[in-house]
C-alpha cells in the first residue's frame, strides 16, 4: 500500500477509490495488516485471511489482480476481478525463483478471473492476454487507468524546477523489472553521448534490477550521464517531470502504463516501445521497435533536433490525457458495475419468469 512497493497499481487503486468516494459511494480498502519476508507467501496468507473477514455486507467487492480469489464465487455477493497487470504475461520476462513464485501467483489470478462474476481490465491488450492466458470464455470489459488531472497539473506550479538550457534531459520512471528494458535505454544513452551535448538521463524508481543496471551503467562509463533517483516523493517526482525534455519508457510489457498519463499531464513528449498497451495509451508518442537500442537512440535524437515536433507531441498529450481524468473514469467504472448488477439480476430472476 505504497508507491514504492506498488508503483502504478497502488496509485491507480487509491485514485479510483477516492474518485468513487467523491460520487457518494462508500469504499473500504482491505489490505494486509501483517508483515512477512516472502512476498508471495504474504500474499497467499492475506487471501486466506479474507475468508475470516467480518461479515459486513457489501453490495460489491472488487479484487485487484490475484487478490480476492478466495472470496470470488463464494456466494457472498457480487465480486469483480479487476486485473491491472496480467501476472502470467509479466512472468515471461522473469527467471529462476521469481518466475516460479509468479507462476504460483498467476494460478491464483486465473482462479480469480474464472470465479468472479465479471472481469475488468485497463486496456485492450490486457483484456486479450487475460482471455488467452487464463482461458476466459468472454472478453473482459475495459476501463482505463485514471489520473487526478487537477492534482497532477497543479504540482508543476508548486514544485518548480531549474532548467539548465545546456542539458537535454531524458526522464524514465518505473519499477526496475526486466520487462521495463532500462538496459535498452542505457544502451541508447551510450550511443548518444557523442551526438547530444549535455545529454542527461534521469531514472526514477527502484526494484530488483537496480544493482544489475548500475553495473551496466558503470561498464558503459555512463556515471556522468545517468542519474538514479530512488523512490522519491510526489513533489520530487513533479520536479523531475518539470525538468525533463522528453519522457522515455522502452518497456516491452505494460498492462496500461500509468506513468504515460503522468508525463502527458506534465506536457511531455513520450517515447515508448511498440509493445504491450503502450500503443493504446501513448498513441501520440514516438513508438520504436521493442528491444531496439538503435531505434530508441534515433527517436531520442530526433526529438532533440526537432523541438517543434516535441511541442506538437506535448500538445497532443495534454489533450489526449483529459479522457483519463479521475471523475470521468470513476463514472465509467460505476456504470460498468451497474451493468454487471443488472445482468446478474436478470440471469437469476429469469427462471422464476418461466410459466
Amino acid at each position: 500500500m505504497n508507491v514504492f512497493g506498488g508503483s502504478g497499481t497502488f496509485v491507480g487503486i487509491i485514485t479510483l477509490a477516492n474518485a468513487i468516494r467523491s460520487l457518494g459511494v462508500t469504499v473500504d480498502l482491505v489490505v494486509p495488516k501483517f508483515n512477512f519476508p516472502v512476498y508471495t507467501i504474504k500474499r497467499l496468507l492475506f487471501n486466506q485471511s479474507l475468508r475470516l473477514q467480518p461479515s459486513k455486507r457489501y453490495d460489491v467487492t472488487v479484487g485487484f489482480d490475484m487478490d480476492g480469489y478466495t472470496v470470488a464465487g463464494t456466494g457472498c455477493g457480487l465480486h469483480i476481478a479487476s486485473i491491472k497487470g496480467v501476472i502470467a504475461d509479466e512472468m515471461r520476462f522473469e527467471s529462476g525463483l521469481t518466475r516460479a513464485t509468479m507462476r504460483l501467483q498467476a494460478k491464483c489470478e486465473q482462479l480469480h478471473v474464472r470465479r468472479a462474476d465479471s472481469v475488468i481490465t485497463t486496456s485492450r491488450y490486457a483484456a486479450e492476454r487475460v482471455q488467452e492466458l487464463y482461458g476466459l470464455r468472454y472478453v473482459p470489459s475495459v476501463i482505463p487507468e485514471l489520473i487526478d488531472l487537477a492534482g497532477w497539473q497543479k504540482l508543476p506550479k508548486e514544485n518548480p524546477a531549474y532548467r539548465d538550457s545546456a542539458k537535454f534531459v531524458v526522464l524514465s520512471v518505473c519499477r526496475f523489472y526486466p520487462r521495463k528494458r532500462l538496459n535498452v535505454l542505457l544502451g541508447a544513452a551510450e550511443q548518444l553521448r557523442a551526438k547530444i551535448p549535455g545529454l542527461s538521463v534521469r531514472i526514477v524508481g527502484g526494484g530488483p534490477e537496480l544493482q544489475r543496471l548500475i553495473r551496466i551503467c558503470r561498464q558503459k562509463g555512463l556515471q556522468d550521464t545517468v542519474t538514479w533517483r530512488k523512490d522519491i516523493s510526489q513533489s520530487e517526482l513533479a520536479r523531475e517531470y518539470n525538468n525533463c525534455d522528453v519522457f522515455c519508457l522502452p518497456s516491452v510489457q505494460e498492462g496500461f502504463g500509468l506513468v504515460f498519463l503522468e508525463a502527458m499531464a506534465h506536457g511531455k513528449a513520450i517515447i515508448a516501445a511498440r509493445s504491450g498497451a503502450a500503443p493504446e495509451v501513448a498513441r501520440h508518442g514516438l513508438l520504436v521497435e521493442p528491444d531496439s537500442v538503435s531505434g530508441l537512440a534515433e527517436a531520442i535524437e530526433f526529438l532533440y533536433r526537432n523541438p517543434s515536433r516535441r511541442d506538437q507531441l506535448e500538445t497532443a498529450g495534454l489533450h489526449f490525457v483529459k479522457q483519463f481524468d479521475a471523475p470521468a473514469v470513476a463514472r465509467q467504472f460505476m456504470r460498468e458495475i451497474e451493468i454487471i448488477v443488472e445482468r446478474k439480476h436478470a440471469s437469476t430472476s429469469r427462471p422464476n419468469q418461466i410459466r
